[in-house]
């Protein structure tokens, strides 16, 4: 996934940030929320994690904003308001998690996992898809039994069609998910990726549509 980091704090947001990484995400991070608007308007994430209270403003206000402009991408709040009411009012605006700090990053994690499964419709962490078991929870994928080693980059891009089954993504879709990783956009970038995960994963389960993009394919 793409995630937005909207943090303030430099220590929590390189450890927060260095966590995505790790678990095969790409991140963007900003310190404020006039940052994070441009971002948001120049790119598709599909996770947002928001801390309330940055510089330029509070984070539920940003928050609403969203909302009232019916973005309906999911939002974790990562926060040190622990009161009950703080609580009420992001789930009332629609936050789809609350997290107080200090917290641990594997729960974190977890948190994400669990939001990103509820968005594709999919509460279960395993799933199979021809000869492939995917875990989603551990990033994890096994053909006919035997281990897949995918690189991030690769599980970012496999990821993306698999919450997306049946759904043509383009090729500027799928290199905006690259990004974050700070590797060289090429021309030929997307179909390089997509050859080698065609090698691994076996035919027929990604398929092309010429001039148009990539989408899984049919079980």
């Amino acid at each position: 996934m793409r995630i937005l980091l909207i943090e303030d704090d430099t220590f929590l947001g390189t450890a927060v940030r260095d966590q995505i990484a790790d678990d095969g995400h790409s991140v963007d991070w900003v310190t404020r929320l006039d940052a994070a608007a441009t971002s948001m308007a120049g790119a598709a994430f599909d996770l947002v994690l928001l801390d309330l209270m940055l510089p330029d403003g509070r984070g539920i206000e940003f928050l609403k904003a969203l909302r009232n402009r019916r973005d309906v991408t999911p939002v974790i709040i990562l926060t040190a308001l622990n009161q009950v009411s703080n609580r009420i009012e992001a789930l009332n605006a629609d936050a789809d998690d609350y997290l107080v700090k200090p917290f641990d990053l594997a729960e974190l994690s977890a948190r994400i996992d669990s939001v990103a499964r509820r968005y594709t419709g999919n509460s279960n962490p395993i799933i199979s898809h021809r000869a492939l078991e995917i875990d989603l929870a551990s990033r994890s994928v096994r053909r006919a039994g035997k281990p897949v080693q995918l690189t991030a980059l690769e599980w970012t891009l496999f990821e993306a069609l698999l919450c997306r089954p049946g759904q043509l993504l383009s090729k500027a879709l799928l290199e905006e998910k690259l990004y974050a990783f700070e590797v060289e956009v090429e021309i030929n970038t997307i179909e390089v990726h997509v050859s080698r995960l065609r090698k691994k994963l076996g035919p027929g389960v990604i398929e092309t549509e010429p001039g148009l993009g990539y989408r899984l394919g049919t079980p």
